[in-house]
């Protein structure tokens, strides 16, 4: 099917306002144009249960897609009973509302990885430079079929998605080691070396000094046959442009604005409204 505009926006985070102010300055079309979602659709904004509603409905419609990011995999590890509801998250009203099974069913069922057209790959944290891209495309399978699989085999997997330290990647790695190491890459890398040992404490932007041997996963020179388009680093506000990546979370959530970025041109379209900035205690990480 083709479009009029397509479109790639950055984390929503669960800023609802926002989120339905850009769709009317992209003067969004629900019969003609599709969104593509780089995941977190909920988790510190105001309206997370609107936002995933409102994204799942065009989901359904044939008129957006998303991927996985690592806040929408936490709210299905809350669901499941894996882990405990953050304080910082204002997600609680989804597991009060009636529909939550089914937005979590739902949920647990879209890609890690997404292709919104013929130069771009869509993740939500980005693809270490130990990876192709195709190689990429064939890990996100393997956890998608996990987190996708009967629930008894999703309540097996999630309390092992979750570690304070990065597992090494070899050639040897497998079962729930393997799975929890796809799963950092995809949602929760940022800085890493070049064989692709992640670092999860740093979360600033490119001007703060930055851990030994470790750079962002994008700055390591690998040749790419699709421009890489991620979210997930708020701090960058969405103003790393490379030819071979694309940053996407303009920070709504933390008192800036949300991001859309136009495939046919590249055009950056940003929100007039954004979120209030997060409370002292609140952190990204």
């Amino acid at each position: 099917m083709s479009f009029r505009h397509q479109y790639v926006i950055g984390d929503l985070q669960g800023c609802y306002a926002a989120y339905l102010q850009l769709l009317e300055t992209l003067d969004f079309d629900p019969a003609q144009d599709k969104l593509w979602f780089a995941g977190d659709l909920v988790a510190r904004g105001e309206d997370s249960l609107s936002t995933l509603r409102h994204v799942k409905a065009l989901c359904e419609q044939g008129a957006a897609a998303t991927v996985l990011g690592n806040h929408d995999i936490n709210l299905i590890a809350v669901w499941r009973g894996a882990t405990a509801l953050k304080k910082k998250d204002k997600t609680a009203p989804i597991f009060a509302a009636d529909d939550c099974d089914e937005l979590l069913e739902w949920l647990r069922h879209q890609p890690l990885l997404a292709y919104p057209d013929e130069q771009t790959v869509l993740v939500h944290a980005g693809i270490p430079p130990h990876w192709t891209i195709k190689a990429a495309a064939k890990y996100a399978q393997q956890l998608e079929a996990q987190l996708k699989g009967s629930l008894e085999q999703l309540d097996r997997l999630l309390p092992n998605l979750y570690s304070k330290t990065a597992d090494e990647w070899h050639a040897d790695i497998h079962g729930y080691t393997k799975m929890r190491a796809i799963a950092n890459y995809f949602t929760r890398m940022r800085l890493c070396k070049q064989d692709g040992a992640l670092e999860f404490d740093f979360s600033a932007g490119l001007d703060e000094p930055m851990p030994k041997d470790f750079l962002p996963w994008f700055e390591w020179q690998v040749p790419r046959a699709r421009k890489i388009l991620f979210g997930h680093w708020a701090a960058l506000k969405a103003e790393v442009d490379l030819p071979h990546a694309r940053a996407l979370d303009g920070g709504c959530v933390w008192g800036n604005y949300l991001f859309a970025y136009r495939l046919d041109d590249g055009k950056a379209i940003t929100s007039n409204a954004h979120c209030l900035p997060p409370t002292e205690e609140s952190t990204e990480k």
